[in-house]
């Protein structure tokens, strides 16, 4: 037996031990020590820069136009239903590792963000901890529902709710005049051929006037009218022209 002939088995299973073990290292080295996905949008890079900041379960708190939730991680699955969806949906919890400088986790909890609701004061909500409905143990707030007939925990939201004319999440397109108290302010548009004297608006606070209208999908013109006074809608800026030639507004149902 030569020499080539005993080195060859043994110079094979080092060149093989060599390759395994730089596969390995280099499987290791690609790993990140912190996972990072690029904001999409502001909305994200919103809602990153407050994931980032978590690091403590506590009450729920207002950043923003966002109300953070947080819950500490010892549930299967946590989730989250909300009064002004009708307890409808029920919206889960995401896990928020911390880790230390070796990568290895040093705290761990769920959180959920939601984008406050544009009409919604107080914010009534229920969670489901591993299937089980309960009140939030981190908020103190809670309040009897009498349309679920529980407590429920709820946040203040604490800001004022612009009043404008909108179109809502049914269908319905919420019309809104702001003007001094006591007048008789009528509504009036392509969907009634221009005829002001269908829908009366009704005075909900002194000088705010309101009227709720479902209308299907569409491009329409209106205005507001006091006697004989034609008023355009101050808190929507698009413009048109009714068949009289006078200034109106403009709204598209989608």
């Amino acid at each position: 037996m030569n020499k080539n002939s005993f080195f060859r088995p043994i110079l094979f299973l080092f060149t093989i031990t060599l390759l395994s073990a730089s596969q390995l290292f280099a499987a290791e080295s690609s790993v990140p020590l912190r996972p990072y996905i690029a904001p999409k949008d502001d909305q994200d890079a919103e809602f990153a820069n407050i994931v980032a900041k978590l690091d403590t379960v506590q009450a729920p708190f207002i950043q923003g136009q966002n109300l953070v939730f947080t819950a500490k991680n010892n549930a299967r699955h946590i989730g989250i239903a909300f009064e002004h969806e009708e307890y409808k949906t029920i919206h889960s919890f995401k896990i928020r590792n911390i880790y230390d400088a070796d990568y290895k986790v040093q705290e761990s909890l769920q959180f959920f963000i939601i984008k406050l609701p544009k009409d919604v004061q107080v914010v009534r909500y229920r969670l489901i901890i591993d299937g089980l409905w309960t009140t939030d143990p981190y908020n103190s707030n809670k309040t009897y529902s009498d349309k679920c007939g529980v407590l429920v925990s709820q946040v203040d939201a604490n800001r004022s709710i612009p009043f404008v004319t909108e179109q809502k999440k049914d269908g319905r397109v919420h019309f809104v005049y702001k003007g001094t108290k006591g007048q008789q302010i009528r509504l009036g548009g392509s969907f009634t051929n221009w005829d002001s004297w269908i829908y009366t608006m009704r005075e909900t606070t002194p000088g705010i006037y309101e009227f709720d209208l479902p209308l299907p999908p569409g491009t329409y013109q209106y205005a507001f009218y006091n006697g004989m006074n034609t008023i355009v809608d101050r808190t929507n800026p698009i413009r048109c022209y009714a068949p009289d030639g006078k200034q109106a507004s403009q709204i598209t149902v989608n």
